[in-house]
């Protein structure tokens, strides 16, 4: 089996959560955070934490970020991106860190966390004028599992909730990606695997259908990607190759890899947040370099 089709295996059957192995209990605590309803769906009632700025009014038009747990659509917390989250509203934007439905607490498919993730951008966009948010400047970002999803609002068309405003878009304007499962099928070209049967089944769809490689084109929104070298969860030559299909569709695709790191080497309190500091330093870059955030970066 190629190591380039791994990924949806490796990520889909890894173990629980760097959230849920740091004790976060579930629905999160998030001191300061402003808590809304964006969605429910069955029992479920999802949650968005939101992180303003100081002095923060409606009407503001700020640039925004919705981050995306990871946990292999399967488990995990949004404290995962608190700490970014809160960096980033000091720095001006209005920050977000987003619930949505896993297979351990709701019995989902993968397919329905991308709708979910949809219907997060979409519900931020369309409340943008009360929130304080530029509708045009709303980025996603994630890790592992949260990063596909991000990257799937950014760059896969449909997959839409039914029912909701179509006309109110959910492809975010940019991406931050860390550790993102990016390709989950085989390639042209490459060896092709057999796709496990269990996959296919946790996907809730052809494996193609929630792939984002498979579905970029030109005209998608411009990224980041922050990924270890070492990474066995999702290997690096499968983040490699999104980049490098991006890059040859003339869209903007920054990827920037870390020698000898493994899956979650980004996370708050990990390592003696080196990585977290440094993650977070070229997020700061990435995004003044839109012009979401100005001035000089602060104290990680």
């Amino acid at each position: 089996m190629s190591r380039h089709c791994i990924v949806f295996a490796a990520c889909l059957f890894a173990q629980a959560a760097w959230a849920q192995q740091a004790g976060f209990p579930y629905p999160p605590q998030l001191e300061g955070a402003q808590v809304e309803v964006y969605k429910t769906a069955g029992n479920a009632r999802l949650s968005i934490y939101i992180f303003n700025p100081p002095g923060h009014k409606a009407g503001a038009r700020r640039p925004a970020i919705v981050f995306f747990f990871g946990g292999g659509w399967r488990s995990g917390n949004p404290r995962q991106f608190e700490q970014q989250c809160r960096y980033l509203s000091s720095r001006g934007m209005v920050a977000i860190a987003a619930d949505y439905r896993v297979a351990s607490r709701h019995n989902v498919k993968a397919i329905e966390c991308v709708r979910d993730a949809k219907s997060a951008i979409r519900w931020v966009r369309r409340n943008a004028p009360r929130l304080g948010i530029d509708p045009d400047r709303i980025a996603a970002g994630g890790g592992s599992a949260g990063g596909h999803l991000a990257a799937a609002a950014g760059v896969i068309a449909g997959l839409d909730e039914p029912g909701e405003d179509l006309q109110v878009s959910s492809r975010p304007d940019a991406l931050v990606l860390f550790n993102p499962a990016l390709v989950l099928a085989p390639v042209a070209g490459l060896a092709r695997p057999v796709v496990p049967a269990e996959a296919r089944e946790r996907f809730g769809a052809d494996p193609e259908a929630i792939s984002p490689y498979h579905h970029l084109a030109k005209g998608a929104p411009p990224t980041i990607i922050f990924h270890g070298k070492a990474d066995t969860t999702v290997p690096y030559a499968t983040v490699e190759l999104f980049a490098n299909k991006s890059a040859a569709l003339g869209n903007r695709c920054e990827l920037v890899g870390f020698e000898g790191e493994q899956h979650g080497f980004f996370n708050y309190g990990r390592g003696g947040g080196q990585r977290y500091r440094e993650t977070l330093a070229k997020t700061d870059e990435f995004l003044a370099s839109l012009g979401y955030l100005a001035g000089k970066p602060r104290g990680f």
